[in-house]
């Protein structure tokens, strides 16, 4: 299947669309609606190909390797893991049967609304309320960075239906593009991942069946956990991919290029920098297929996603400079693929929770991550009396009886 998905990427998918070429995104996207890939981990009953985790990640490099639009790639990734798999894993039986064979055909694509203005990383401070009004809700809010929703015709949206409540005050909802009330604005023009069509979302008083609610109301905390799971997993194995591809060519690029009547892969300072780029691209593959294997086991570890997301964004970067610099002034131009994947990478390291953010979380299930501990007071000493650290002993109860004199 692998071979199959990198041979259609080459002759299907080049360089990404202009941003507001809408009718080319949804022709390509039709495209890898027929090769399975925006439904590859659906269960087959639902449309989809009912792939795990290790064999998807395997599917999307091939993706990754076979298209220099990384942005098409990272748009299927978005679509499956963030907005698909809370469907599959959280959805009613007639929700999966409603919405999940379409986006799985490639008919309908699908969008995921959790970021804010306010609220990137701190996904509880969201302001986009939610209220119950008998047999609906009311959806009032901003969604910013929204990956495919200039394109989108399902939305799962994050919205506060319990004011303070914490992780349980969130709830998601499946919202349909027509809704009346929700607006799109127009694409970003982003540094990277262009082939990715962005945008804002608004929702001003949007009237969602009750019935559309993902899980339950105050779940969305827990929705939005498992689908981070998926994607710092499953969605980087596209820069597994875009990575390969630009060490092959740099290998081919040092090789060829002559200077000092020698080719500049014999000095060691060239191909020292190349070992460097194959041991950042392998260690990366190795902590993705880790967080995978987990994945597909029924996993509840964290710690293994994080670090796969960490490895693989900063290596895409690392990866990307090198390349650049080995190329010369030819890094520079725009179209080549060193300077592509450098641009494709710097997000990398931003969406599905920043790698500070990672780094906390590994932090905290290593037991560091707690708040710091206030030194207890000692008493002052007083002339003639040692002092004890310790508090002095109370009674933990009241005694039930009077003493007798």
């Amino acid at each position: 299947m692998c071979r199959a998905v990198e041979q259609f990427a080459r002759r299907e998918l080049g360089e990404p669309p202009q941003p507001t070429d809408h009718a080319e995104f949804r022709r390509r996207w039709l495209l890898a609606g027929r090769q399975g890939l925006v439904g590859s981990v659906v269960p087959e009953r639902y449309g989809g190909s009912g792939l795990d985790a290790v064999a998807a990640t395997a599917v999307l490099e091939a993706l990754g390797h076979g298209t220099p639009d990384t942005g098409f790639a990272f748009s299927v990734a978005a679509h499956l893991f963030a907005a698909v798999m809370p469907i599959v894993e959280f959805g009613t039986e007639e929700q999966k049967q409603r919405w999940l064979p379409a986006l799985c055909s490639g008919e309908r694509i699908a969008a995921h609304g959790i970021t804010e203005p306010e609220a990137g990383s701190d996904t509880l401070a969201l302001r986009t309320r939610a209220v119950r009004q008998g047999d609906h809700y009311v959806l009032d809010g901003a969604k910013a960075f929204t990956t495919n929703a200039p394109v989108a015709d399902v939305f799962v949206v994050q919205a506060v239906t319990t004011p303070g409540g914490g992780f349980f005050g969130l709830t998601a909802f499946c919202v349909e593009a027509d809704t009346p009330g929700l607006t799109v604005g127009p694409p970003y023009d982003k540094v990277g991942l262009r082939g990715s069509p962005t945008a804002d979302v608004r929702l001003d008083g949007c009237v969602v069946p009750a019935d559309h609610v993902i899980g339950a109301e105050g779940a969305g905390a827990g929705v939005f956990a498992g689908s981070m799971k998926w994607e710092r997993t499953c969605l980087f194995a596209a820069y597994l991919g875009a990575m390969r591809r630009v060490v092959e060519s740099t290998v081919e690029h040092v090789r060829e290029r002559e200077q000092f009547g020698a080719p500049i892969g014999t000095f060691q300072a060239v191909s020292h920098r190349v070992v460097d780029m194959v041991l950042a691209l392998e260690s990366a593959r190795l902590l993705l297929d880790k967080a995978a294997r987990g994945l597909a086991g029924g996993s509840e570890d964290e710690v293994a996603p994080a670090l796969a997301k960490l490895a693989v964004s900063e290596a895409a970067v690392r990866i990307g400079l090198d390349a650049v610099q080995l190329r010369g002034a030819l890094g520079v131009l725009t179209g080549g693929d060193a300077e592509t994947l450098l641009r494709d990478a710097l997000p990398s390291r931003i969406f599905s929770g920043t790698n500070e953010i990672q780094k906390n979380n590994i932090a905290r299930a290593l037991g560091l991550g707690g708040s710091r501990r206030t030194p207890r007071r000692r008493a002052a000493a007083t002339p003639g009396r040692a002092t004890d650290p310790r508090p002095p002993h109370r009674p933990t109860h009241r005694p039930t009886h009077r003493p007798t004199d």
